[in-house]
């Protein structure tokens, strides 16, 4: 019996974990490459009982408030020069007040990333401000959600 515990404490503790990051720091050696203040709807469907993202629609502003692109289903981040990049989410950390959408990190998706985003690896969505779906059950339809978000684009060169 003791043999039996001790390896089975010896599995887990090499085993690997795939317990997700919840670190959004880009890797070592990452370079900005743009910021953008996104602005827009988070809009959600009714799937069994619960609101679930569908896609967000916003739009990408510099600091000066001036129209950079688009940020569409995907996730796409698309510019008015027809760059474009798309992400998968590799890491989510809880928005610091509590009721925001989360904060991400995501990776390009390999050979998606055009013109000024062609060497995008990495996209930020930090200092979120709401957008969250409501926690209460639904019964159906669509629903869009006011939200705010910066987002940063980093290459790994």
């Amino acid at each position: 019996m003791r043999f039996l515990f001790a390896s089975l404490l010896a599995f887990l503790i090499a085993a690997p974990s795939h317990a997700q990051s919840t670190s959004i720091d880009v890797p070592a050696g990452a370079k900005l490459l743009l910021t953008a203040r996104g602005s827009g709807l988070q809009v959600y469907g009714c799937t069994n009982g619960q609101w679930t993202l569908n896609y967000p629609d916003a739009t990408l502003l510099d600091a000066q408030s001036k129209l950079l692109g688009w940020h569409t289903a995907g996730p796409t981040w698309k510019l008015q020069d027809g760059s474009e990049v798309k992400g998968k989410m590799i890491a989510s950390h809880p928005a610091s007040d509590g009721t925001s959408i989360p904060e991400l990190l995501l990776a390009a998706v390999p050979g998606s990333g055009k013109g000024r985003f062609a060497d995008v690896a990495y996209i930020r969505r930090t200092e979120t401000h709401a957008g969250a779906a409501p926690k209460q059950p639904c019964t159906g339809g669509t629903l869009p959600v006011v939200y705010g978000a910066t987002y940063s684009f980093y290459t790994a060169k």
